[in-house]
């Protein structure tokens, strides 16, 4: 599972066998997971993150999509 970035208390990560699906992350704070479709950057499920923190998590995702499009690029095309 590579990590892409780490942010305050939550992990934005993709697994390694995720290379058939279009670009997206995961996010992890304890417990919570969410999973983000990076083009265009939208919410795929969210289990446990409140909807408010559901909303910091996308602005992180937004803010850093950049950044996260070229680590799986990186990883999967490499």
């Amino acid at each position: 599972m590579p990590t892409c970035l780490r942010v305050g208390p939550y992990r934005l990560y993709f697994y390694s066998n995720d290379e058939l699906e279009p670009r997206h992350i995961h996010v992890e704070r304890e417990m919570q997971r969410a999973k983000f479709w990076l083009e265009p950057v939208r919410l795929e499920w969210n289990r446990g993150f409140s909807r408010h923190e559901i909303s910091q998590v996308r602005r992180i995702v937004e803010q850093n999509r950049t950044q996260l499009v070229r680590c799986w690029d990186g990883f999967f095309n490499g």
